[in-house]
């Protein structure tokens, strides 16, 4: 199964760039899994003045860039709280159903458009707070990383 990351923004160079980059690394390295690279789709921030209307515009972009046929997995704020090891079964149940591609999607500044929260098998939150995008890659990063040593029996993950 192919795994991605889709989100709005694009990361500059610099420390946030280098560790996403590092997470990306590890989890391509991992073999024998089932599951293959980590690949990113950035999409442009809209423009538009009004919030809703640049969310909506954000989403129609993150749902056009989407590969066809994949499967969608947002974070967003209202999402539901999940340990790693929770998180690492539902890669792996997804991978077992024979999913080709599961891509993990996070919205911009203003958050996730309804249309593609819609689209998403499944919601998940890094909890309450508001957190940068830019830091949210990150995190999504390193949880698949952590889910894959978590699959592959790896001491990384520490439970």
């Amino acid at each position: 199964m192919r795994l991605g990351i889709l989100c709005v923004g694009r990361l500059k160079a610099g420390p946030e760039r280098e560790l996403y980059a590092r997470y990306a690394a590890r989890v391509a390295a991992m073999r024998n899994l089932g599951l293959a690279g980590l690949d990113l789709l950035e999409i442009d921030e809209s423009r538009a003045r009004n919030p809703a209307e640049r969310m909506a515009q954000e989403g129609d972009g993150m749902l056009a860039a989407l590969p066809a046929g994949a499967r969608l997995v947002v974070f967003d704020e209202r999402g539901k709280p999940a340990s790693s090891v929770d998180f690492a079964a539902m890669v792996e149940s997804e991978r077992d159903k024979g999913v080709k591609s599961l891509w993990f999607a996070i919205g911009g500044s203003e958050g996730l458009a309804p249309a593609v929260r819609d689209k998403a098998g499944a919601v998940f939150s890094f909890g309450r707070m508001t957190l940068p995008h830019q830091i949210v890659r990150i995190l999504v990063a390193e949880q698949i990383y952590r889910a894959t040593t978590i699959l592959s029996g790896h001491p990384y993950h520490r439970a």
